[in-house]
């Protein structure tokens, strides 16, 4: 986990892969629950569609408050699917990672742990990209 926190390339292309196998998975239930409980999963994404729908925030703000919330929730899946979502708006490494300590301040050390999800997040949807 050190390495993971000092960004460590080798950390990054060993895990490379693993957040995304976490958002196809939430997909993947996803779309079975639609087709097996199609009632209950449209009533839980249309109430998250409105929630998450209002003008007040920005969608990337959105995104990036609940990457904070999936790491206080320690939810791995909403880690991915929240992360890619904030780096298809724009959101940087230093938003997501920020958020992540955020949430480690105010959920305390159990929270601390799940920075090592965002870490690979981070590190899949955004990569480091080399300067020049």
């Amino acid at each position: 986990m050190i390495n993971a926190l000092r960004w460590n390339p080798s950390y990054e292309v060993e895990f490379m892969g693993h957040m995304r196998e976490k958002l196809n998975e939430f997909q993947s239930l996803v779309a079975t629950l639609q087709k097996e409980y199609p009632q209950e999963i449209e009533g839980f994404l249309t109430f998250m569609k409105k929630a998450e729908g209002g003008p007040a925030l920005p969608a990337k703000q959105k995104e990036i408050i609940s990457v904070a919330l999936g790491v206080a929730a320690q939810c791995e899946w909403c880690i991915a699917f929240h992360v890619s979502a904030a780096v298809s708006l724009g959101a940087t490494r230093g938003e997501l990672m920020e958020a992540g300590f955020v949430a480690v301040v105010m959920h305390g050390g159990p929270a601390l742990t799940y920075l090592t999800p965002l870490v690979d997040a981070v590190n899949e949807f955004a990569p480091v990209r080399p300067k020049g």
